[in-house]
């Protein structure tokens, strides 16, 4: 498995945050799912892989991006 370059540091990520993750079991597809992160379980500032969390919906896993907040149309 190769180690993801730039993937977030712990900084970056907060609860409530809309993230894209990576599974355990979807791992060697590299398969991402898009949640809110309700709880950060990784404690280092910096994982190669990804910051572990846990999203709202209870899956766990690894931060490949986050995804920025945009706001409504402006008028």
């Amino acid at each position: 498995m190769a180690i993801k370059k730039g993937t977030p540091q712990l900084s970056a990520i907060q609860s409530g945050s809309t993230v894209d993750i990576v599974t355990k079991a979807d791992q060697r597809s590299g398969r991402v799912v898009r949640g809110t992160v309700q709880e950060i379980l990784t404690n280092t500032a910096f994982h190669p892989h990804g910051i572990k969390v846990r999203l709202t919906d209870g899956r766990v896993g690894r931060v490949q991006m986050i995804i920025p907040v945009t706001s409504g149309p402006e008028g």
